[in-house]
């Protein structure tokens, strides 16, 4: 099992039955042994854009995402863009969470700001101190370190858990990718 620490990549195992995190994949922002993790399911599209939830956003094809089941009103993104977006937390492996939304929203709005390297979230996921290693013990999380960001930051969000599993090299794992959500009804 991966350390958890920022820029650590969770996915779901085939078979959680949480609403909330079916066949998710998680980036880690932050963990501390004291106050638990926090991160951002990056493969559960939202069915409204980016425009549609703030106003000042004038690009109207801004992909959202649901974070989590967390403080809804909230806004995050991740990023690759560590030069022109300054005050990001440093993520690993090239990521960036947070930084000068002001500078995002002015970059999006004139169309300078590559969507394949910028990711928008309402919500979070979070876990109190140990609940995470305890629901990883239990086999409900893979956790392993980010190796591809671009696997992350893709916009085909119906993939992105089974091609994260695929790239796992262990063929056991692999071969979940395939496992059907409900296996009775093979």
């Amino acid at each position: 099992m991966a350390i958890l620490s920022p820029g650590t990549m969770l996915i779901a195992d085939p078979f959680l039955k949480d609403p909330n995190f079916a066949r998710s994949v998680i980036l880690v922002c932050e963990h501390t042994e004291a106050d638990g993790t926090f991160g951002f399911v990056v493969n559960n599209l939202c069915p409204v854009t980016l425009a549609e939830v703030v106003p000042n956003i004038q690009h109207p094809n801004v992909p959202l995402y649901v974070g989590g089941p967390v403080k809804y009103d909230t806004l995050h993104f991740i990023h690759q863009l560590p030069g022109i977006i300054d005050g990001g937390v440093d993520l690993g492996n090239g990521m960036y969470w947070g930084g000068d939304y002001e500078k995002v929203v002015e970059y999006l709005n004139v169309g300078l700001l590559d969507l394949d390297l910028v990711k928008f979230f309402v919500g979070y996921s979070g876990w109190d101190q140990n609940q995470l290693e305890e629901e990883i013990k239990e086999g409900s999380w893979l956790a392993t370190k980010v190796q591809d960001p671009s696997l992350l930051f893709s916009h085909d969000a119906q993939n992105i858990w089974q091609n994260a599993l695929k790239k796992i090299e262990d063929p056991v794992i692999q071969l979940m990718a395939n496992f059907p959500i409900d296996p009775s009804l093979n």
